[in-house]
Order: C-alpha cells, then structure tokens, then sequence
C-alpha cells in the first residue's frame, strides 16, 4: 500500500513541478527587458568590498639586463672576505672600458695581497702595485686603485704586447721564478 501512496504521490507531484517550470521561465523570458527578477532568483549579485584590491600584485614588464660577471666577482670576494667586495662593479666597468680582462684585476690583488687582507697600513694597495724597496704607492680609495692599476695594466703592458699573467709577470714581478704566474693564472682560472 505504501508503493502504491508513493507512485500517486509521484504522478501528481511531477505534472505540478514541470507546470511551475514552464510558467516560470516563460515569466523570465516575457519580462527580460524589463529587469524584473524575483528576489529568490535574481541573476545581478553584487559584491560588498572592504577595501578596494591593491597593485601590489601586478607584474612589472620591464627586464633589467644584470652583467653576471659584477655578481661573479662580489661572490668570489665574499668568499674570501675581502674589502673588494662592495668595488666588483667598479673592477668590471673599468676592465670593461680600457679593454682588459676582467679576472686580471683580482687575480693580481689575490696573488699579491690575498685579496687586500696584507696590505701597507692605509695605502688601499692590494695589487703590489709601485711597492718595491722602500717604496710604498698609496691610493686614496679602491676605486681610485683600480682605476690606476687597469689604465696603467691596459696602456703600459697590453699595449706593449704584454697580456698574459707570463708576460706581465717579466715587468710587474721580475724577481719572481714564475709562481707569481702560476697564481694569477690559478686564480683566473677560479673566475671562469
């Protein structure tokens, strides 16, 4: 008895459902243009903000183009906790501009004064650069010294044909048995 309750129930229920249906949406279709909705089924929602979103999310199309051999040169110098660190750009843009290699500089400042840690007291001389005897060069700043040592490397020894850390080794270190080579090239090696 109740399956047949629940079948009747069905078969008067259904007709009424598709009936409603019907009315309805042919009440949405007539009144489209006139913007009324029923409340329960309204189709504009509107959206309460708090704040208004921020730019903090947007992307920014712009590129920089970074030379890897400043950030290369800043990591082999905090390696060695040398002073030199903060000067990379400086080692690179001068290299760049009297047409050197770049590695020479601080390769020379490693060979000679383990990257500025034995240095003459306030000379700012980490290349060895004019100190012989009792002769001692001082610079004011470093990069007033690696401004100096890379003109005078590019205009007195390049110049004269002499590029490599052997031949710059017969006039920058004369008494040396070639290890001051060796180190230099061992340490342009590193800055590959």
């Amino acid at each position: 008895m109740g399956k047949l309750f629940l079948l009747a129930a069905y078969f008067a229920i259904a007709p009424l459902f598709v009936l409603f249906a019907i009315l309805y949406f042919s009440y949405l279709s007539f009144n489209q243009n006139k913007n009324i909705s029923f409340p329960l089924f309204s189709q504009t929602k509107t959206v309460a903000y708090a704040a208004l979103p921020t730019n903090q999310n947007i992307f920014n199309e712009e590129i920089a183009q970074v030379d890897g051999r400043v950030e290369m040169l800043r990591q082999f110098f905090a390696k060695y906790a040398s002073p030199l660190e903060p000067y990379a750009k400086n080692i690179v843009s001068d290299a760049d501009k009297y047409d050197l290699d770049f590695r020479l500089i601080p390769s020379i400042a490693m060979q000679e004064s383990n990257l500025c840690k034995k240095i003459p007291s306030g000379s700012n001389n980490c290349w060895g650069f004019g100190i012989y005897g009792g002769k001692v060069t001082k610079f004011e700043n470093y990069p007033q010294a690696i401004e100096i040592v890379t003109k005078t490397l590019a205009h007195d020894y390049k110049k004269s044909g002499l590029d490599t850390p052997e031949e710059i080794m017969k006039r920058y270190a004369p008494s040396s048995n070639g290890s001051w080579a060796r180190g230099v090239n061992h340490f342009m090696d590193q800055l590959q």
